[in-house]
């Protein structure tokens, strides 16, 4: 049979193959090249690693009394922690490249309006990440370093290692910046018909119990972290709900669909 002779449904199917594989074929392109320019952003960021983590223990530093040195327990332990900083400080700095590759691959198969909403809801999620890990820097970090240092005696001192400090540090830092998503997730949630802004607010006595089990999970065993990170929660949650009803109302003036 000729290829002129070939019923539709096949050329079809041959068509949406060729496609797909098409598809993967960009997909890995992009996605090698983001791999690329995050491995070369570790090996150059190595070199920033220490004045980076010098900065990262300041609210611990203020917290001891003056000239208690940071200490390393095993060999390798100042390497990998520098090691450690260079691999999510690369995420962040080779983040630019990475983005453009996913939306170089993803923009062409959306619609206007949706690239509209892409965009500002990728830029709601950044700055929300960035107060999150603001907030716990700036605020958690110096109470809980007090709180913790404050049981030091003339016979016990703190002499905290550099590879602990780090990962707590990492921890708090990852939960406030991902606690903080809680609007974006909310409006989500409503655009896609998943909620609605009543039913959200009538569970509100679940969120708030399962507001502090996430905040008693994510956070150090103390009181005052789990305090910290649950009301903003909770206040995050209130803000999202507030966005939703004036995002529905001016729909609602406007006349469109969300």
């Amino acid at each position: 049979m000729s290829q002129e002779e070939q019923p539709a449904e096949v050329g079809e199917i041959q068509t949406t193959g060729l496609s797909v594989l098409a598809h993967l074929a960009e997909l890995r392109r992009r996605g090698t090249i983001a791999v690329v320019v995050y491995v070369i952003g570790v090996m150059v960021l190595m070199n920033f690693s220490e004045p980076v983590f010098e900065f990262i223990s300041q609210p611990l530093r203020a917290a001891l009394p003056p000239g208690t040195p940071l200490i390393f327990l095993n060999a390798p332990d100042v390497f990998f922690t520098y090691l450690k900083i260079a691999l999510v400080l690369s995420l962040f700095i080779t983040a630019p490249v990475t983005l453009y590759q996913f939306w170089a691959f993803v923009a062409p198969g959306l619609y206007h309006h949706e690239r509209d909403a892409f965009v500002a809801y990728f830029f709601g999620s950044l700055t929300l990440l960035l107060a999150g890990g603001a907030f716990a820097f700036y605020i958690v970090f110096p109470l809980i370093f007090e709180f913790f240092l404050s049981f030091s005696t003339d016979t016990i001192q703190a002499m905290p290692a550099v590879k602990e400090y780090l990962s707590l540090a990492l921890k708090l830092l990852f939960a406030f910046g991902m606690s903080f998503q809680i609007p974006i997730v909310i409006m989500l949630l409503i655009r896609l018909g998943v909620a609605d802004v009543q039913s959200l607010a009538d569970k509100r006595r679940y969120v708030i119990v399962w507001t502090f089990i996430f905040a008693a999970i994510l956070t150090p065993p103390d009181i005052i972290s789990q305090v910290l990170l649950g009301i903003p929660m909770l206040l995050l949650y209130e803000a999202g709900l507030l966005m939703a009803r004036m995002k529905k109302s001016k729909t609602e003036e406007e006349g469109v669909d969300v």
